[in-house]
């Protein structure tokens, strides 16, 4: 679906603005009815808040924004494979679908370690669509931490 790459470019939008922060670049979009109601990046490291994941603060803003903590109808379009605590919000946030990029093989909650999101025994079931700009999405995280790595070997 072009509409998935169009609202996942966004969020790679998202995810750049937490590159130039020195947060891991995730970034997050919450559309309803063809429209976005509410995009977030990282802030773990600002806020000093480990909770402060872009879904997390997405899911936040759209529950603000149509005065409700059900996101019944919405689509979330994240960068990344969520973790067992996204998956977890996502849930009980009621959203409709998922569409991530590449897939996270040491958190993902989503099938790849766990399987919160569509687990058998969870009421509410979400359609996921994986891969979506998974090298451009993978890419940003992939050189962030290159060059975190590089850092911490300079030597004075």
């Amino acid at each position: 679906m072009k509409k998935d790459e169009y609202f996942m470019r966004l969020a790679l939008k998202e995810a750049k603005k937490a590159y130039v922060k020195d947060e891991v670049p995730i970034g997050a979009i919450i559309v309803k009815n063809g429209k976005i109601i509410a995009k977030a990046h990282n802030l773990i490291k600002k806020l000093k808040d480990p909770t402060a994941h872009a879904e997390i603060l997405a899911i936040k803003k759209a529950g603000k924004i149509l005065g409700n903590e059900r996101l019944i109808g919405t689509t979330l379009y994240t960068t990344l494979e969520p973790c067992a605590m996204c998956a977890g919000a996502i849930i009980l946030a009621r959203i409709d679908r998922l569409v991530f990029g590449p897939q996270d093989l040491k958190t993902g909650a989503c099938g790849s370690v766990f399987k919160i999101i569509n687990n058998k025994k969870n009421n509410h079931k979400v359609k996921v669509r994986k891969n979506i700009l998974k090298e451009e999405c993978a890419d940003i995280i992939k050189k962030f931490f290159r060059e975190k790595r590089e850092k911490s070997q300079i030597i004075f």
